[in-house]
């Protein structure tokens, strides 16, 4: 179950997605959140989940910081690390068992460069992670997305920063975010046997992931997804649209 534009758009609850999920769960299904959310923590995401009336623990919250995390832990341990993104995003780096050099004189020749949008991004961080990216660090992704839906309209996503560091060093970063397999991966291994069924609001990330990891995807229109998008979408069709979470899980 994707968190932005399905459950929450910024502080504001979808209506009845809480009522949805209480449903869903008490028919015997389980439900895990996968998200490309990077400023916030996995326990970040079930304080807000419980202030909005949605049941969840930590263990049932896959953020994209969470894939990072995973990715990294499968390469040497200690490689230094220049980390574009917010501070729990930074302890992922750390727990994927990489020594954050942000802010120092080893920033700009860091061996690897994690890149994420978040909302104290300076020019500082951008610099040396296109300096270390041209030194040849290897670059991670947080996700491609190139926006994410706020009540205001929408939000620069991590797509943009990744955009502007692939630019400058005419590098290209490995994403571990949605749309890549390895993300739903780490969401589906908690499972009990059986069809996981992935819900989202983005036919880039959500329904192309989907497919890209083997898994049937659902689309809600609560987003940033019009059903003019929705029609014209030429891969591979979700197996159900619906205006919202609600209608899509009740109905």
């Amino acid at each position: 179950m994707d968190l932005d534009g399905c459950v929450w758009i910024g502080d504001e609850v979808v209506p009845r997605a809480p009522e949805a999920l209480a449903a869903w769960r008490d028919s015997g299904r389980d439900v895990v959140f996968l998200t490309n959310e990077a400023r916030l923590s996995p326990e970040d995401h079930v304080r807000k989940l419980w202030r909005l009336g949605v049941r969840a623990s930590a263990g049932a919250v896959i953020t994209v910081g969470s894939a990072v995390q995973r990715h990294l832990a499968g390469g040497p341990p200690g490689r230094t690390a220049a980390v574009v993104g917010s501070r729990a995003m930074v302890n992922h780096v750390a727990l994927g068992g990489c020594r954050v050099v942000n802010g120092t004189r080893a920033a700009p020749s860091a061996l690897v460069v994690v890149l994420s949008a978040h909302d104290l991004l300076t020019y500082a961080e951008l610099r040396d992670a296109v300096q270390a990216a041209c030194a040849g660090a290897e670059l991670v992704a947080a996700g491609r997305d190139a926006t994410f839906p706020m009540p205001d309209g929408p939000w620069p996503g991590s797509g943009t920063v990744v955009a502007a560091v692939e630019y400058a060093s005419g590098r290209s970063a490995v994403n571990v975010g949605k749309p890549a397999a390895e993300i739903f991966d780490a969401a589906t291994d908690g499972l009990r046997d059986g069809p996981a069924l992935i819900v989202g609001d983005r036919l880039d990330a959500d329904v192309a992931g989907a497919a890209a990891a083997g898994l049937d995807a659902a689309l809600v229109l609560s987003g940033v997804t019009t059903r003019e998008e929705a029609d014209a979408w030429t891969g591979t069709a979700p197996v159900a649209v619906a205006p919202t979470l609600a209608d899509l899980l009740l109905a």
